[in-house]
């Protein structure tokens, strides 16, 4: 039990792209009262917009030491190169982390990464206090993930040569199977209907009794996120996945480019490019900060299907490159000279 105690907890935030888990992240830094934090980021291409946005928060008791980016790919996949060493080097500081939160990219699959935890090097070290997941609400009304089981094995029945598989639905059931929590984010954009028929729809897929709560613009509170106590690394039986029988896994279905973008006259006007771009490709997140003329703060713009939002997030910094960038993620097969054009307008 001593050495249970011993252990520095760490949850780990999963969800699908744009679901809300940055936001999340965020809203818990500035609220943690005085908990020491540290913060792995995991993003997917090699731009670290998510660690930028967190870096920005300016909050003493997580300061940019404790906040540690890792863009070498997913986390799932690269435990030894990258996620053992950044977890090493953050426990070993001279006045280490009370709680870790790790932030997986869009694409994880959390149940390897709960498994790292049973790496030598860490485990008697650290223990994952939860899997929180974060649902986009909006999205699951929409019917994004809302595949029919029935209508597919008939689909399945009918043609042996058709692919059923859909990447993003396994993705999107393996973080729910995984989870000790589930946070409904986007909660104040559906009505009270939505918000109960997608939460029957979450506890149809779970197994285990897992709570649901929702959240308005990330806003929940520490004691709901931190201090679950699950040892999920020891629970690994009671989170069942769709790639337990494989050996590795990878992301083939999913590829990112970043886009350099010149200072802006109107962001409004970028915003609706970006609008235009989605609509026509395969676009599943765009996500970046750009430069408006003659405005002494950034852009933020983060773009989820077809919700574009955009805020000035901080002042730049002295001796800051003002140059905008943004990363597109979408399916494979993204036609990135158009969606520049596009963009670029």
């Amino acid at each position: 039990m001593s050495n249970a105690i011993a252990k520095t907890p760490c949850t780990i935030v999963t969800g699908f792209l744009g679901a809300g888990k940055t936001t999340l992240v965020r809203n818990l830094i500035e609220t943690a009262n005085g908990r020491r934090l540290a913060i792995i980021v995991n993003e997917f291409g090699d731009v670290g917009i998510d660690g930028d946005i967190l870096k920005g928060c300016g909050v003493p008791d997580c300061p940019e030491d404790r906040i540690v980016e890792l863009s070498n790919g997913c986390l799932c996949c690269t435990v030894a190169d990258d996620f053992v060493p950044a977890l090493k080097s953050l426990l070993d500081q001279n006045e280490p982390p009370e709680h870790i939160v790790i932030e997986t990219s869009g694409l994880a699959l959390p149940k390897p990464l709960v498994q790292a935890f049973n790496w030598p090097e860490i485990k008697t070290r650290v223990t994952v206090d939860g899997v929180v997941a974060v649902v986009d609400g909006p999205a699951v009304v929409a019917g994004r993930f809302a595949d029919d089981p029935q209508a597919l094995a008939a689909q399945r029945a009918g043609d042996s040569s058709v692919d059923h598989d859909n990447p993003l639905e396994e993705v999107f059931e393996d973080q729910l199977l995984c989870a000790d929590l589930i946070v409904l984010s986007k909660s104040d954009l559906m009505t009270e209907g939505e918000r109960k028929t997608v939460t029957a729809e979450i506890a149809g897929k779970v197994q285990r009794a897992v709570k649901v709560v929702a959240a308005e613009h990330g806003k929940l509170s520490a004691s709901v996120l931190l201090g679950l106590g699950a040892a999920a690394e020891a629970d690994l039986a009671a989170r069942p996945s769709h790639h337990d029988n494989e050996a590795e896994h990878d992301h083939d279905d999913f590829e990112s480019f970043v886009l350099d973008v010149p200072a802006q006259t109107s962001p409004e006007a970028l915003a609706a490019r970006i609008g235009a771009a989605v609509a026509a490709h395969d676009v599943l997140r765009v996500k970046g900060f750009v430069e408006i003329a003659g405005k002494p703060l950034r852009l933020l713009i983060q773009a989820v299907g077809n919700r574009i939002q955009h805020q000035f997030e901080r002042p730049w910094r002295s001796g800051e490159a003002r140059q905008g960038r943004l990363v597109v993620i979408g399916e494979r097969g993204l036609d990135a000279a158009a969606i520049t054009s596009l963009i670029a307008g």
